[in-house]
């Protein structure tokens, strides 16, 4: 049992870094800075695949929190 979940943990964890690569590919290095970005206000909606994007990433999260937290009740 432990053995799948650790492998779940992985496939989740390398799906989870992709998602947020792919997130931040049109972000750039503008914004670290804290300069000013899309066109100077502070808001953005997000539409289209960047929604999709960021929902796959709140989801994906929120299952590796859960396989992490049943990793250790269950294996440790």
């Amino acid at each position: 049992m432990g053995t799948y979940l650790n492998i779940a943990l992985i496939i989740v964890s390398i799906a989870m870094i992709a998602v947020i690569l792919l997130q931040s590919r049109g972000a750039g290095l503008g914004g670290l800075g804290g300069g000013a970005d899309f066109g100077g206000s502070g808001f953005h909606v997000r539409r289209g695949i960047e929604r999709v994007l960021f929902n796959v990433t709140i989801a994906l999260s929120v299952i590796f929190f859960s396989l992490a937290l049943l990793t250790v009740t269950l294996v440790g």
